[in-house]
């Protein structure tokens, strides 16, 4: 049986274009002028997706997204809405709508945002598929996979929050997962960790001859999500040059690689995340609030490790296993009772990066089955084996080994102290980031 499209607008015309449109796709669709009219089409419960202008002669059309998430089980809404007035559109994402058109309408978009409306219908998200990537079992946590689960299901750019260290990319993997794009490409981008002259062919791309050096066309991130998933990890670091460029791609759906001279339609969702408060930001005159109402559409926080403390056992656990399995290393030690009260006694203000880090610490000086206290150590004490014990003209000194130690612990605090920005880092060393790469890669610490 095929599908039923409900199209409400007063304008014959866009429902005619919408309907030529999609009905060699198979649909059965309905039509509505006015709420009015509409009313007993969605009374009958048979709409499989409803695409609703948002002037309409009698109403609101949020008054017709409110209902379709009321329906049992939900329907998948998208608005319409004239040009010029994404506002409404973005308000209309907040109450429930997947997605939306402007017009006049790009009848490419729109069989684009049918199929997904559709398979959105046919999709439903379990709980436990997050478990994997999204680890605890407290309420805290129960409520990060509520509102994964809840963004999921829509094609509206999400922020995510928190501080530094709490896993907001794991976050956003697990919302493309869970997202009508889990077969297209995941892919990240630290915007702290590129140099800012960078960026913009990063993300947009080039042509041949835009630049010197430019030897050949090469795609942009953008172009690589496409179908997609594009992460924008550290948004709150981007110029305010880039934000502009970033803002028009949003808006337009498209993005002008540099040296080109038409737009390309670009079919990308976007998820953000910052340690940062954007309103702040904004407040300072270092975000563009236009932006930032554009990527705040929706919003999962993930929150410090103190708040659920209970799930730090869990964490160390699945952290210790993800590494085995990555260094192809034999079992890990388990960790003993004295080592997991010394973990949750610890501050742990960068959060699972710091765990991680204090695990990696651990697992290097224990050489049994178990874990000890005493190998749990916070992340700024010095190791045992670069301490007094190993200064230099002891009997069993290495200075290769003192010196590669020491080297690691300098840039290790130098990353934690630039919460993992690698160019910032690389200047609080005075060495470049390309020699800090390297030096990273030299001494196994990727």
């Amino acid at each position: 049986m095929s599908e039923e499209l409900v199209i409400i607008d007063d304008e014959p015309s866009i429902r005619e274009l919408i309907a030529a449109t999609v009905e060699p796709q198979g649909f059965r669709i309905q039509e509505a002028g006015t709420i009015a009219e509409a009313d007993p089409l969605l009374a009958q419960g048979t709409a499989d997706l409803i695409l609703t202008d948002l002037r309409l002669p009698d109403g609101d059309g949020m008054e017709v997204v409110r209902r379709a998430g009321e329906m049992d089980p939900p329907r998948p809404v998208a608005v319409i809405t004239a040009y010029g007035t994404p506002e409404s559109a973005v308000e209309a994402m907040r109450a429930g709508a997947f997605d939306y058109l402007s017009k006049p309408i790009d009848t490419n978009r729109l069989r684009s945002l049918v199929q997904h409306g559709i398979q959105l219908g046919r999709t439903e998200t379990r709980p436990s598929d997050l478990d994997a990537d999204l680890v605890g079992r407290s309420p805290t946590m129960e409520e990060v996979r509520r509102q994964v689960i809840q963004v999921s299901g829509s094609e509206a750019p999400v922020l995510i929050t928190g501080e530094s260290g709490t896993g907001k990319e794991l976050a956003a993997r697990a919302i493309h997962q869970a997202s009508l794009r889990p077969r297209g490409p995941f892919v990240p981008m630290n915007c702290a960790a590129i140099p800012e002259h960078l960026i913009e062919s990063e993300l947009f791309g080039y042509r041949k001859g835009a630049f010197t050096g430019a030897t050949a066309d090469k795609e942009g991130l953008f172009q690589e999500a496409e179908g997609g998933t594009l992460f924008l990890d550290e948004v709150g670091d981007l110029a305010l040059s880039i934000q502009a460029n970033l803002l028009r791609a949003l808006q337009e759906r498209a993005i002008r690689p540099l040296g080109a001279t038409r737009e390309v339609p670009i079919d990308v969702r976007i998820l953000a995340a910052t340690h940062r408060d954007l309103r702040e930001e904004v407040a300072a005159g270092r975000f563009r609030e236009d932006l930032f109402y554009r990527l705040d559409v929706l919003q999962v926080h993930i929150p410090p490790l103190r708040e659920h403390p209970e799930d730090i056992e869990d964490i160390a656990k699945t952290l210790l296993v993800r590494r085995h399995r990555r260094m192809d290393d034999p079992p890990p030690p388990a960790l003993s009772a004295g080592a997991l009260e010394r973990l949750k006694a610890q501050p742990l203000s960068g959060n699972v990066r710091e765990l991680e880090n204090i695990l990696e610490r651990a697992l290097n000086v224990s050489d049994g089955s178990t874990i000890p206290a005493e190998a749990i150590r916070a992340s700024h004490e010095r190791d045992p084996d670069i301490g007094e014990a190993q200064r230099p003209y002891t009997a069993d000194f290495q200075l290769d080994r003192y010196l590669d130690d020491t080297e690691r612990n300098l840039i290790r605090e130098a990353l934690q102290a630039t919460e993992g920005n690698k160019t910032a880092a690389a200047q609080r060393l005075g060495i470049s980031l390309r020699s800090l790469r390297y030096r990273i890669q030299k001494l196994g610490m990727e």
